[in-house]
């Protein structure tokens, strides 16, 4: 494989583990939390109750673009509120997200690595790239 290949295919696999951790951290919330829960855990930080629900939404919905490589930019980049919206939600429990209440140190990597997917694009396997291609066929 060539450099070219290596960064597509390395891009990808970061698109894709994103996407499925925000698939999982959005069906968690419904799943386990529950949505009345997720919510009235929101309403618990101070913040309206129906931020848990858009928070899902974005998380599956993203998630899934993220897995099929679907407008990689801007769902990660509208992905980034939500994950430094985690950061502050878990600032006063310290740096470790394994402290008790989660610390900020995982959901501030996560926001980050969504602006790092922002500024390499969809890599290799991506709806983006197929529909590049049939545009580039079509000039």
């Amino acid at each position: 494989m060539n450099n070219e290949q290596l960064t597509a295919n390395g891009t990808a696999l970061l698109r894709i583990t994103l996407g499925i951790a925000a698939i999982a951290h959005g069906l968690l919330k419904v799943f386990v939390f529950t949505l009345p829960g997720a919510a009235g855990f929101f309403e618990s930080l101070g913040l309206p109750g129906f931020l848990a629900y858009v928070t899902v939404a974005v998380e599956v919905v993203g998630g899934i673009a993220l897995v099929a490589g679907f407008q990689t930019r801007l769902v990660s980049l509208a992905m980034v509120p939500i994950l430094l919206g985690a950061t502050w939600a878990h600032a006063g429990n310290g740096w470790v997200f394994s402290n008790q209440g989660g610390g900020w140190e995982y959901p501030l990597f996560w926001a980050v690595v969504l602006v790092v997917q922002a500024m390499l694009g969809s890599g290799a396997y991506a709806v983006d790239d197929v529909q590049a291609r049939k545009a580039s066929a079509d000039a």
